[in-house]
């Protein structure tokens, strides 16, 4: 544990937290944020980990991996066919919404994202580092042959499985299953962003999924610090130099609004 001061801020001191991590944003240049599932719960996309959360009802290795895809792909999109309409419908949040405008500020360099949902994306954002793909395209595994979502979605209208339309092979969606390497561009350049940042701000993250949640220790290791704003702890809280327990859509546009006029 280093020596730093860490800030545990209880959710009634939410406004002054908020003002605290503007002041750090502003004197911690660049700045880059790292967001997990707890930026897009305020959207009402369930969460993976949580108590209540999707692994919690279906096994990530029977649903998720990218084994159970090739041994039965109809079921694993018995999951992915009601998750990509949940994902669709979503809206954009506050915090989405506030994080877009920091980066219209210049004051958030680029995000780095687990989320597939591409929330952040709608709600302006322009530099976004998708680690964990997104459903943005599916591929066939036998032809290679890529469908934009729009078209996957039509593909699914009466279907249990989006087939091929070149070849007739169910297409898998451009999402990292487990036992699937991270896209090495994506994971290059986040790592890239985090050694070069001042500042890694993570937001709804508990930074248990590897290798993203090393990110933070890139940051610190080359001089940077770290602030975390996540409902419940992270593994990294007793490295953070401020650690917000509240909502990313609480917290973020209170910070927006506290730099708009830097």
């Amino acid at each position: 544990m280093n020596s730093k001061r860490v800030w545990f801020k209880p959710s009634y001191d939410l406004a002054m937290s908020a003002l605290e991590l503007a002041e750090l944003i502003r004197r911690r240049q660049p700045c880059v944020v790292l967001t997990g599932a707890g930026v897009s719960t305020e959207s009402g996309i369930p969460d993976f980990r949580s108590r209540t959360g999707l692994w919690a009802r279906f096994d990530p290795l029977e649903y998720a991996s990218l084994e159970a895809f090739r041994r039965d792909p109809r079921k694993v999109w018995s999951f992915y066919k009601p998750r990509i309409a949940v994902l669709t419908e979503a809206e954009p949040n506050p915090a989405h919404r506030a994080l877009a405008e920091l980066e219209r500020l210049g004051l958030v360099e680029a995000i780095v994202t687990q989320n597939i949902d591409l929330l952040h994306e709608r709600a302006g954002s322009r530099n976004v580092v998708e680690v964990h793909g997104s459903i943005r395209t599916a591929t066939c595994p036998a032809c290679g042959e890529r469908q934009p979502l729009e078209r996957v979605t039509e593909l699914l209208e009466g279907a249990d499985a989006p087939a091929c339309p070149a070849c007739g092979e169910i297409l898998k969606p451009d999402v990292v299953f487990f036992g699937e390497l991270l896209p090495a561009d994506a994971i290059d350049r986040a790592t890239e962003l985090a050694r070069t940042a001042r500042l890694l701000l993570v937001v709804g993250s508990a930074l248990e999924v590897y290798p993203v949640a090393g990110l933070p220790l890139e940051t610190i290791a080359a001089g940077g610090e770290l602030a975390v704003v996540n409902r419940g702890p992270t593994a990294l809280d007793d490295r953070a130099a401020l650690r917000i327990d509240g909502a990313a859509g609480e917290v973020l546009p209170q910070v927006a609004a506290a730099l708009a006029g830097y």
